[in-house]
């Protein structure tokens, strides 16, 4: 059902499987810790105040810039090992990869300068905001293409330059947002207090329900993009399989509300993240083995065995070192944001 290439031996079988996994654990980790800082700038000018906004930022400021190590782990792992696929996906997203490059840069600039600003400060307030929204777009619109497939000539991009211009992938888009909107939210129901605190639980109620609806539009959607995934989510026995993950989802999501009612702090940012996690094991389930589908697979794309055991050589060293700071970086900025901000910057 799921297309193993049992035509490989060895080494051969099991190290694009390694990396696989290795990939889709740099995007989840992106997708995870991005996604709250990029969901912080979602909300960002809805914020009522400075003191608001300042204590927003202050609660990602020591992590941020850190967290889009990720980004680059799985860049550079699908240029190294996966060559193939990296040259047949670039083509085919390079308008919307090249639009959340320029607003991650432009996201960058403003959280620098917002804090050495004056009478500009509003509108660095407006560039942080709109380049989270951007990026965040542009990245749904990234997946959203990627779960539609590629045409794909040989061992090139086949189709044309707006391909990934489909109302499916404006719709993963625009679900993406509701998504990082809510991680944004949870982490300052988690990070911040008083007022502000209070305003971020009633953004995450409406976050989670604007998440909810935009799942539950694309997972109906999803199975019938192409007659194989379909298969896989309503052929007979794998469904008794499959029908748990939509039944935790809504179960997950249950419990996010409650969280937030109840006054919990951290179980809300932490169950956000397993509802995150269940949708992408949701598309693992539709995909996999498929890293340009709906017709390479892994095996296919793989460089040689070679290449890949070099390769992972660095990324031994390179993954602890990523997990042992980024953890120790949390534990060091763990707790509450103050109410009130001292001094004029955090650099």
């Amino acid at each position: 059902m799921f297309g193993f290439g049992t035509e490989y031996v060895g080494w051969a079988f099991w190290l694009p499987l390694l990396w696989a996994a290795i990939l889709g654990n740099a995007i989840t980790m992106y997708v995870v810790v991005d996604g709250f800082d990029l969901g912080i700038g979602i909300i960002f000018t809805r914020a009522e105040n400075d003191n608001w906004r300042d204590r927003m930022m202050f609660s990602v400021a020591p992590i941020w810039d850190g967290n889009e190590t990720w980004l680059i782990l799985g860049g550079a792992g699908l240029f190294c090992v996966f060559s193939v696929a990296y040259a047949i996906l670039m083509p085919a997203l390079y308008i919307p990869m090249l639009i959340m490059l320029i607003a991650l840069v432009f996201r960058g600039i403003a959280f620098e300068f917002r804090f050495k600003a004056d009478t500009s400060k509003r509108i660095w307030d407006y560039a942080f905001h709109y380049g989270s929204l951007l990026a965040t777009f542009a990245q749904g619109i990234v997946l959203g293409a990627f779960v539609q497939g590629f045409e794909v000539g040989g061992r090139q991009f086949a189709g044309g330059t707006w391909d990934w211009l489909t109302p499916f992938s404006l719709v993963t888009g625009v679900g993406l947002v509701c998504g990082y909107g809510l991680l944004g939210a949870t982490w300052c129901v988690m990070k911040t207090t008083g007022a502000l605190e209070i305003w971020a639980r009633r953004k995450s109620e409406q976050f989670l329900v604007a998440t909810i609806v935009m799942m539950a539009i694309v997972s109906a959607w999803v199975p019938f993009l192409g007659r194989q995934i379909e298969a896989r989510w309503f052929s007979w026995p794998s469904i008794l399989a499959l029908v748990p993950v939509p039944l935790l989802t809504a179960f997950v999501a249950y419990r996010i509300y409650r969280s937030v009612n109840d006054g919990h702090h951290t179980a809300p940012f932490l169950l956000s993240i397993v509802m995150f996690l269940l949708g992408f094991l949701g598309l693992v389930i539709s995909l996999f083995p498929y890293i340009v589908p709906p017709s390479i697979t892994i095996w296919q794309a793989a460089n040689t065995v070679d290449s890949q055991m070099f390769a992972l050589v660095g990324y031994a060293f390179a993954l602890p070192i990523t997990f042992a700071y980024t953890a120790y970086a949390y534990y060091v900025f763990r707790g509450k944001v103050a109410k009130e901000i001292a001094g004029g910057g955090y650099g």
